[in-house]
């Protein structure tokens, strides 16, 4: 079969149609992705600006170049709006229309549309921009660990740049013998290449967005819905890790293990709402006083424990009490209310091998006795003296029952 352009018009409508219905229909089975249906219904726009750019000649020039242009850069256009609602950006209005706005502006001007080489560079540069700016947008969200997002802003560059290679390489190759311009051997190949680019762009779209689906699942299966940190099962799993990793490279770390001070009695005066609130708050102050290297989970209830990692016995109980000290001054007052929160801490510093972190969390419970049965609002490290106090208390407190029952 003869590949000319004018094949490849009819194949890009029906592909983009089909890819855009595609789209449309992956939203509505997960419509709490917005962008998905931008993308769509920007397939279904590029399919109608093609189908008015194969009418050219059959219908006055302002509808199937001016027009159709305006369609297909407000096609791109919605295209980088899905970028950016993807990423929970808003939508940027004049960026949405100012592509087609432009163009037939642009077109009004003056002897513009007897200088070929003027116009396609302009509409070129156009949806070079909304090519390049939909990268951008996708970078900006690297943050997100999304594999998907590097091919599509790899694809979505390499495709702009192709773009501006338009002027050149109409410079170099003829239109056609014929000065048909379908017949252009350079527009073949680039019609050819915008019909790969919109095919893999699409399945690679819908790869992010179920990528994305599956990455917010498993991190709702591993955050504490209140707190926003690890909850129990994440922070025993990453904890392991990262205690089996300071095993392996022989490095000390600490684990710490922090409770709430008087927690019932917050919620009993102040109410639910602000027991919750504490409890975010000292999420938020904990969570910002330790390094990317560490990890702090919810437990349960008002208990919470952090790994720290690679860190000496003096630097792990300088960040022990900067958590301490900076919860008690943030929770002096929350909303409004004087709650006065404190948090005890216990730690247990870590240079042992044979120690998970079932141990150390049961060795710095220890210590967080100790803490409690001195005052609160401290920090205690674990050590075998700890262990032997704790079990004097506990003999202590069994010897009256014993003497009770022998009296009898």
């Amino acid at each position: 079969m003869n590949l000319d352009v004018n094949t490849l018009f009819m194949v890009t409508i029906y592909v983009e149609a089909i890819l855009g219905l595609l789209l449309l229909f992956a939203w509505i089975q997960n419509s709490s992705i917005h962008a998905v249906a931008w993308w769509g219904f920007s397939d279904l726009m590029r399919a109608l600006s093609v189908v008015l750019f194969g009418l050219h000649g059959s219908i006055p020039d302002i509808v199937s170049i001016d027009l159709a242009n305006a369609i297909l850069f407000t096609s791109f256009a919605m295209t980088w709006t899905g970028a950016r609602l993807f990423d929970g950006r808003s939508i940027h209005p004049l960026g949405l229309v100012g592509g087609a706005a432009l163009w037939l502006i642009f077109c009004r001007l003056p002897g513009v549309m007897e200088l070929t080489d003027v116009r396609v560079l302009f509409s070129s540069a156009i949806i070079a921009t909304y090519t390049w700016l939909t990268a951008y947008e996708f970078w900006r969200g690297r943050s997100e660990p999304l594999v998907s997002r590097w091919p599509a802003i790899f694809m979505l560059f390499a495709h702009g740049s192709l773009f501006l290679l338009r002027t050149p390489l109409a410079r170099m190759l003829p239109w056609s013998p014929t000065n048909d311009v379908f017949g252009s051997v350079w527009l073949t190949v680039l019609s050819f290449e915008a019909l790969l680019f919109t095919i893999a762009i699409a399945f690679i779209l819908l790869a992010m967005a179920k990528e994305r689906t599956e990455f917010r699942h498993k991190t709702a299966a591993m955050i504490d819905p209140l707190t926003g940190i690890a909850n129990r099962r994440a922070f025993l799993s990453e904890g392991t890790a990262i205690v089996k990793r300071q095993s392996q490279e022989g490095r000390p770390g600490a684990v710490l293990l922090i409770d709430l001070d008087h927690f019932k009695s917050i919620n009993d005066r102040f109410g639910h709402a602000i027991g919750d609130r504490v409890l975010q708050v000292f999420a938020e102050s904990a969570s910002s006083n330790i390094r990317k290297t560490d990890i702090i989970g919810r437990l349960g209830g008002e208990e919470f424990a952090a790994v720290l990692y690679d860190v000496d016995r003096e630097r792990a109980l300088i960040m022990a009490e900067r958590i301490r000290s900076v919860f008690a001054a943030a929770a002096v007052e929350i909303d409004g209310r004087p709650v006065m929160a404190t948090v005890s801490v216990g730690m247990v510093f870590n240079e042992d091998a044979t120690f998970d972190v079932s141990d150390l969390l049961a060795q710095a419970d220890q210590a967080l006795y100790h803490a409690k049965e001195r005052g609160r609002n401290r920090v205690e490290i674990a050590s075998l003296e700890l262990v032997r106090l704790r079990k004097q208390a506990a003999d202590a407190r069994q010897a009256p029952a014993v003497g009770t029952m022998s009296a009898a």
